[in-house]
This record gives C-alpha cells, sequence and structure tokens, in this order.
C-alpha cells in the first residue's frame, strides 16, 4: 500500500495563516504548528515542574505538532469567522472531524491506531494544553506584528491575551508572567 499521509503534511507549509490581516511577517500552519508544540511542550513542564502536575510533556507536543494536520484538507478558516456563530463553528467541527478521519485512512491500517489519538486529540488534559498553547502562539504573533508596527493586530492581541488569562491555567500565567515580555524586545535587547 502506498501512503500519501506524509507528503500531504509536508503541504502544511502553503497553507497561509492570518489571512484576513495585513502582515508585516507571513505565517503558514507548518511554522505554527511547530511552535505550538514547542510552547505547548513548555506549558506541559512547567505544569509538571512547578505546580505538581502529571501530564506526558513529550505525548503533548506530539499532539501539538497535529492539532492543525486536518488544515491540509480543510484550509485555514479565520478565527473570526470559525468561533463567529455556533452553527459555523458546529459545521467546521464536523469538517474538521472528516478531514481527521480522512487523513487516518491515508495511513497503513499498522499505524492507524498510534495516529488516531494523534490526529484527534482524546485525552481532554492534552487537549486543554494544545488549546492553550495555540492560543499563545496567536498571542505572541500579535505581540511580533505590533513590535513592526503593525497596528492591524491592536485588537486581536488584546482579545487573545484576555482569552488567555480568562483560561485560568497556572501554567498559562507562568508563561506570560515569566517569557512573554522577551517577545517584544528587539534581538539587542536580548542579549
Amino acid at each position: 500500500m502506498k501512503s500519501h499521509f506524509f507528503a500531504y503534511l509536508s503541504r502544511m507549509r502553503f497553507i497561509q495563516r492570518w489571512a484576513l490581516m495585513r502582515n508585516t511577517a507571513p505565517e503558514n500552519v507548518q511554522e505554527h504548528s511547530h511552535q505550538v508544540a514547542v510552547l505547548a511542550h513548555a506549558l506541559a513542564v512547567i505544569r509538571n515542574e512547578m505546580f505538581g502536575g502529571d501530564v506526558d510533556a513529550g505525548a503533548v507536543a506530539v499532539a501539538a505538532l497535529y492539532h492543525d494536520a486536518s488544515e491540509i484538507l480543510t484550509g485555514d478558516m479565520p478565527t473570526p469567522i470559525k468561533y463567529d456563530n455556533p452553527a459555523i463553528r458546529s459545521a467546521y467541527q464536523a469538517v474538521e472531524r472528516v478531514a481527521q478521519e480522512k487523513l487516518l485512512r491515508m495511513l497503513p491500517p499498522q499505524l492507524q491506531g498510534c495516529y488516531a489519538p494523534v490526529l484527534t486529540q482524546v485525552d481532554p488534559q492534552t487537549e486543554k494544553i494544545v488549546k492553550a498553547a495555540d492560543k499563545l502562539s496567536a498571542y505572541i504573533k500579535c505581540v511580533e506584528e505590533l513590535k513592526a508596527g503593525n497596528a492591524e493586530f491592536r485588537d486581536a492581541a488584546a482579545q487573545t491575551r484576555a482569552a488567555l488569562e480568562s483560561y485560568g491555567l497556572q501554567e498559562v500565567d507562568y508563561f506570560l508572567g515569566t517569557f512573554m515580555d522577551s517577545f517584544s524586545l528587539t534581538l539587542d535587547q536580548l542579549k
């Protein structure tokens, strides 16, 4: 059996994010997925080391790598549209599930069992951390765009920060307080 699974995954780099907004630095789904994996891993480690958690940071990072894999088939729907209306949100979630199942069926049957939980994020604790990392990645993008003088991201930054703070996750609050300010600095200021 020949499989197109990984060839499809490699095309994540062609799907642009933030389509409705002017960007100083374009971002694609592959770059975003890498950043979300790094952030999700960090949030899991922070939870475990700072707040007595017991999550598998490696499993969280892997789930984050694949969290937007279905967008290879669906494209990236802008957040204001995706979440504006409950009917649209529900329909899009159904489309995502179909896309995830289609991707899973591209794999040889012997591998499907290993990739099913990665593509569908069935563990609620993992899903919560990946969602927070996804939102954190969006916030970092907003901060970086503002740093570049792009006021287009001002409202998105405020809304995204408020959403992050509303999660009530200690690891997110810790990340925001410990690491976030650095994203506003220039390279020379990071020394």
